[in-house]
């Protein structure tokens, strides 16, 4: 048997889903038709107290229509270095909104009100306009940290004193409110703009939503056009995420409890040198050298478990719906003894 720990995008659809799957009623989307497509972005648009939804085929392309529909050519977006709208969509700030980033360094994928005060250019003609500020939560760079919602609320208050836009790309959203007890609506108070992926933890196949206003969500409807992202009979895929949003929701906790127990064991193991605190289902340790990352996912496959180099001495294990107690205590075992097998 693998255990395939390497991200939280590897489930399989339930049996649930493949039932919710079989029985949508579809139709065509990009005519605004389809039933099961207009039922899920107006769950997520409920969920978040916002106006409107829009379903889009990742969360890269989510994240990216929204920079687009924020900016204008030549401003620049606010991030933290880690973050995954700067690091892994494909350099698509600069390819598909014109738009430079401002790099902050936070604290595991984190950035204070006062770096973003910092950070914003001033109104000078040699600069770049600064306008928007991207949040990730939870991080993946930062080992699923997450956000206090007293920090986002103060990050909130420097953005409307300096008219800037505000997005979350909250790729696993729900693994930072199942674990600190948040809800959706506080987050869409917070921020213009969310985006939430459907095939990280929920489990679903494919498929990310955005959410903001009526008039915001207009206009990333006519971008997801234009980035090729228009889908006709989508509900097919779409009933996964609503089937998600109630029945994967809650469950979140055991992925994250299942971390812990992983985490605890490479503190274990002696070729590991330091883990990153484990706060929701993402588990981040540094290697210990003269090990690499590349060669302790090597022992790791070695023995049936796949992992993931994220850096030269760091690497990733990912818990989620398709893995476990029974494989969790497993990579334990295995962990504590992994440099002798």
């Amino acid at each position: 048997m693998t255990i395939d720990l390497r991200s939280d995008t590897v489930t399989k659809p339930t049996p649930g889903m493949m039932e919710a799957m079989r029985n949508a009623v579809v139709g065509d989307d990009v005519f605004g038709e389809d039933p099961s497509v207009n039922e899920l972005e107006g769950m997520v648009a409920g969920l978040f107290g916002k106006e409107a939804a829009l379903y889009c085929a990742s969360g890269t392309m989510a994240n990216q229509i929204a920079i687009r529909a924020h900016t204008q050519p030549g401003d620049e977006v606010i991030c933290d270095k880690l973050a995954h709208v700067y690091i892994y969509e494909g350099g698509g700030i600069a390819s598909n909104s014109g738009c430079q980033v401002r790099t902050v360094e936070g604290d595991r994928g984190r950035i204070t009100a006062t770096q973003v005060r910092e950070a914003i250019n001033p109104d000078d003609v040699h600069e770049a306009r600064t306008s928007l500020v991207c949040l990730e939560n939870t991080s993946n760079r930062g080992g699923g940290s997450c956000y206090e919602l007293a920090g986002i609320r103060e990050i909130r208050t420097v953005c409307l004193e300096h008219s800037l836009s505000l997005h979350l790309d909250g790729a696993r959203l729900f693994n930072a409110m199942v674990a600190r007890n948040e809800t959706a609506q506080q987050y869409g108070e917070l921020f213009d703009t969310v985006s939430v992926c459907l095939n990280k933890g929920l489990g679903c196949p494919c498929g990310s939503v955005l959410t903001g206003s009526s008039a915001f969500i207009g206009k990333a409807r006519r971008l997801r056009k234009s980035f090729g992202g228009g889908m006709r009979q989508a509900g097919y895929m779409a009933a996964t995420g609503v089937y998600a949003l109630r029945h994967h929701i809650d469950r979140l906790k055991e992925d994250h409890d299942h971390a812990r127990i992983m985490g605890e064991a490479l503190l274990t193991s002696s070729v590991i040198e330091s883990v990153f605190p484990v706060a929701t289902n993402i588990v981040l340790a540094t290697v210990r050298a003269p090990f690499t990352a590349d060669s302790v996912v090597q022992l790791f496959r070695s023995r049936n478990i796949l992992t993931t180099a994220m850096s030269l001495m760091q690497i990733r294990l990912v818990t989620h719906l398709d893995v476990t107690r029974e494989m969790v205590l497993q990579t334990a075992e295995i962990i504590r003894d992994l440099e002798k097998r």
